[in-house]
């Protein structure tokens, strides 16, 4: 058996200069301090009692980051969305069960649409038909609107389209509990979110396809990368979040396997 992995992940990086200038990206920024060999070698004397000398001068690398557990590629979890979900407490990341996050997945091609475009149930059946098959329950649905090519830009953070409450629920009720998105969020770009509640005064159009998560348990991926590489079908998604105790969130190394059970 030959198996081809592709990366489906964006990395974990400080920003670039010029790419964040408010709105989510700056919410998100990673800092990341950089340890060199020689930074390390006081740690190696509080750990062994070790001189400079005695390392020839040399301790570890090593980094230190301050971020949220929704920075990079990560994996959602039902108490990010709200409190409750299905009547009872929102399970936290470290609850969510493993078989989740390995399984068959569907690359949904949305490319095309505007930033701050709502897409509807029918647009996304009609995308889903062309992948060539119904959907699977338990299938791991990657929605590629292209926006990991802006990835490292300002334009990245906040000019996405993104699912309603109506398609998310359309995708919950054929089964599918993990979605995942090549944008920073399920949703729209918020300041398309905010631009329609200030016109309207409608509190549902805030996060409404996280808040589906009120009634219908799923996990989103968010942040994908490379959804263009992969055929529409014929490949296994691995997406095992990291396990922070209580949290929102993990971070994932999202990946697409290509040629188990015979799969393209």
């Amino acid at each position: 058996m030959k198996l081809r992995f592709v990366d489906l992940s964006v990395p974990i990086q400080e920003p670039n200069p010029g790419e964040i200038r408010g709105g989510m990206g700056a919410i998100l920024a990673a800092e990341i301090q950089y340890q060199s060999h020689s930074d390390t070698l006081p740690e190696c004397k509080l750990m062994f009692g070790a001189e400079p000398e005695d390392m020839d001068g040399v301790g570890v690398g090593a980094e230190r980051l301050a971020l949220t557990a929704h920075a990079g590629t990560h994996v959602d979890a039902p108490w990010h969305y709200y409190p409750t979900s299905e009547g009872r407490p929102a399970r936290t990341i470290d609850q969510l069960e493993l078989e989740h996050f390995f399984a068959p997945g569907v690359v949904v091609d949305l490319r095309g649409h505007e930033p701050g475009d709502r897409i509807e149930p029918d647009e996304l059946a009609a995308a889903i038909e062309r992948t060539g098959a119904p959907l699977s329950p338990g299938e791991i649905v990657c929605l590629w609107f292209g926006q990991d090519e802006h990835f490292g830009t300002e334009l990245y953070w906040d000019d996405y389209p993104g699912l309603g409450a109506a398609s998310t629920r359309w995708l919950i009720e054929h089964g599918i509990k993990v979605i995942g998105t090549d944008a920073p969020g399920l949703d729209r770009g918020n300041p398309y979110i905010a631009r329609d509640f200030a016109a309207t005064g409608d509190r549902s159009l805030i996060w409404e396809a996280h808040r589906v998560g009120i009634e219908h348990e799923y996990f989103q991926i968010e942040k994908l990368a490379n959804l263009g590489t992969l055929p529409a079908r014929g490949f296994y998604v691995s997406c095992f979040p990291v396990k922070i105790t209580r949290a929102s969130a993990g971070w994932c190394r999202a990946v697409a396997i290509l040629g188990l059970d015979g799969a393209a």
